[in-house]
């Protein structure tokens, strides 16, 4: 008998929970979907299946023989997929839902290039920070910051979110650059609202001891883009993602502060609904998305000036990779 049939009947008989349900689903008979099940006994020697007339119940044995079936008939899927959409042209609507910040300064060249590549997609981008529930939404993908409930979805690792501090010259000449993490505790500082720890900042110092900076902040919001022109207007000092950040540290227009400090990283995610079944415009996406991005994704290769104070007109740059 054929192996891999042998191996769907048997995963359909404990999905559905008898051999009968199991059969129509095959399209066979009752008896005929009982030789399978049998058949891989034989074989095996095994017993994978206890059977009463009211119910079937696993084996210890048939349990794990249960998940390595249902992993190699999902890889089998998954193979047949692969190979019909290599020569196939994704279509339709691609629902996208992305941080607020995030997709405005970093999705639209991805979303431009994607189109160019794939002309019979249209895109309908929702930005929020609010996690959306993806299916009662009707959303194909997410991209997602930091850590994510249990939700039941597939995550794929995008690119790290590596956090920064700052302040621009303009306030480190009024106010002095801080030495080390207890100067922060003193200085006005302008917080994001969203945070999964509102107002704490943390900093981890050469010898691995941590130092939370938290309290009081001069401005807090819910778009660090606001906190970025507040930032650059003088207001405070901003801790935030490199994405946002490091193209007006390379302008000299905002100063990295305590850069001996490691600060958090987070991780910027890809999330959807299933990897089995995946669209094709949703898998073409994806890998969209992992070119794009990456372990050294486009805004951390800018080259930074790194400094403890504002740099005087007669200071070279420093040119140092993030």
């Amino acid at each position: 008998m054929d192996r891999l049939t042998g191996m769907g009947v048997f995963v359909a008989a404990v999905d559905e929970g008898s051999l009968a349900a199991a059969a129509r689903r095959f399209g066979l008979s009752a008896a005929m979907a009982g030789k399978y099940v049998s058949a891989i006994e034989a074989e095996l020697n095994v017993r994978l299946l206890q059977r009463t007339t009211r119910r079937l119940s696993l084996t210890d044995i048939g349990q794990n023989y249960y998940q390595r079936c249902k992993q190699i008939l999902e890889a089998y899927d998954e193979a047949n997929r692969e190979a019909g959409d290599a020569h196939g042209a994704p279509g339709g609507v691609l629902r996208i839902s992305a941080p607020v910040t995030f997709g405005a300064m970093h999705l639209g060249d991805v979303l431009a290039s994607f189109v160019e590549d794939n002309p019979q997609v249209k895109i309908e981008v929702s930005l929020s920070d609010r996690y959306v529930d993806l299916l009662e939404a009707g959303v194909d993908i997410a991209i997602r910051i930091g850590r994510l409930p249990d939700s039941g979805l597939i995550a794929r690792r995008l690119a790290p979110c590596r956090m920064v501090i700052c302040a621009s010259p303009d306030y480190l000449r009024r106010h002095g650059a801080p030495r080390n993490p207890d100067d922060l505790r003193q200085a006005p500082r302008l917080t994001f609202s969203e945070a999964v720890s509102v107002g704490d900042w943390t900093l981890v110092d050469a010898k691995r001891r941590s130092h939370v900076i938290d309290g009081p902040s001069r401005i807090s919001a819910n778009n660090t883009q606001m906190l970025l022109a507040a930032a650059l207007a003088g207001a405070g000092i901003v801790y935030g993602p490199t994405f946002v950040f490091a193209e007006q540290i390379a302008l000299g227009k905002l100063v990295e502060l305590l850069p001996e400090y490691h600060t958090s990283e987070l991780t910027i995610q890809a999330v959807y609904p299933s990897a089995r079944h995946m669209p094709l415009k949703v898998r073409r996406f994806l890998e969209h998305l992992v070119a794009a991005f990456g372990d050294d994704p486009p805004w951390d290769r800018i080259p930074t000036r790194r400094s403890a104070s504002p740099r005087r007109s007669s200071d070279k740059p420093k040119r140092v990779k993030s």
